[in-house]
């Protein structure tokens, strides 16, 4: 059984391993990781990247390992601030990782066979590309913000509304912007796309919701 402790070192250990991840992102590929980190921005990186697009990317790879990370520590601050625990559990936050990451993981592979069934492949490839960029991006923009949290500001749960609305917000340009890309390639599929945002988009997030707040 894994102990428990009572200190910031596991949340500092992933902060610097979360820096690494995206050092070597940057080593990896130095001329994308700039264009990355301007995306919401530009259109740059989303329509040179998109299609070289693999199944498996390093790039995508490692800023995803980063997100993963920056991701579990963000929620377990939250699940702290709700429980009023200072208690860091190993076992808690490795369920976590494994929980967040396994869900966005299913959540694609389910959405590229739906995209299959009603033979959208090419433009929910693309969307899935550049959904999970700014997914990616997210992750970039949480590591600094974690370390505010844990060193610098007392976290509250009205701070974490607020942080929770401007990723929220950054997540909603960018898919706007994405949609407004692909507006002609939607309008052609638009029976399919609002099937496929329904059922992919909306409903996991109701149940997950229900789950975890509803009793």
């Amino acid at each position: 059984m894994l102990r428990n402790i009572i200190s910031n070192e596991l949340f500092t250990i992933l902060l610097v391993v979360g820096l690494v991840i995206i050092a070597m992102a940057k080593l990896t590929a130095p001329k994308r990781f700039d264009d990355f980190l301007i995306v919401l921005g530009n259109n740059k990186y989303l329509k040179i990247y998109a299609r070289d697009q693999k199944f498996l990317d390093i790039f995508d790879g490692l800023l995803f390992g980063n997100l993963i990370l920056s991701l579990s520590v963000f929620c377990y601050l939250i699940y702290q601030n709700l429980t009023e625990t200072r208690e860091v559990s190993f076992n808690i936050m490795f369920k976590l990782g494994i929980g967040i990451a396994s869900f966005i993981l299913i959540k694609v592979l389910v959405e590229r066979l739906i995209a299959s069934l009603f033979e959208i492949d090419k433009l929910i490839d693309t969307y899935i590309f550049q959904k999970i960029s700014y997914k990616n991006y997210l992750g970039l923009l949480l590591l600094p913000i974690n370390a505010l949290l844990l060193y610098t500001f007392k976290p509250t749960l009205t701070l974490f509304y607020i942080i929770i609305g401007l990723l929220l917000i950054v997540n909603i340009v960018g898919l706007l912007s994405l949609f407004k890309a692909h507006q002609s390639l939607i309008k052609n599929n638009l029976f399919y796309f609002i099937l496929y945002l329904c059922a992919l988009e909306i409903t996991p997030y109701i149940i997950l919701y229900k789950v975890f707040f509803i009793k």
